[in-house]
């Protein structure tokens, strides 16, 4: 199975190092960013098949992340995270494009089978 490149998106340093750590050990190819504005410079550098993105964010917040990112690749899946049970968040997030999202903290399992699906939903052919 080819690697999934991911890029996750998180201020919390933290969470990266262990979140790259246990997907480095599923075989994906993972970059991180700590900003909206990081996220947005690194897509257009490189190619990735999802992108894990943090909501509360300082400076660009998550939810403007997404929308920019939707804007230049609409087709590119992105799984929102949340600390809080915002609702209002997430329905924007998903009005916007995201592919789902998950609260925090979240299992590394549940995270990496959400990363599947969409994998998986990106790759089938469109109706």
């Amino acid at each position: 199975m080819k690697k999934i490149r991911l890029l996750l998106v998180d201020d919390e340093t933290d969470f990266l190092h262990a979140y790259t750590r246990r997907f480095i050990r599923r075989n994906a190819e993972i970059e991180s960013a700590q900003s909206g504005e990081e996220a947005l410079e690194k897509i257009e550098g490189g190619r990735f098949d999802v992108v894990i993105l943090d909501v509360m964010m300082p400076g660009m917040s998550g939810l403007e992340t997404l929308r920019r990112i939707k804007a230049l690749h609409p087709e590119l899946p992105v799984i929102i995270l949340t600390g809080h049970a915002n609702s209002k968040a997430l329905i924007e997030g998903m009005e916007s494009g995201a592919f789902d999202y998950l609260l925090k903290p979240v299992g590394t399992d549940e995270l990496y089978f959400k990363v599947l699906d969409a994998v998986r939903a990106r790759r089938l052919p469109s109706d």
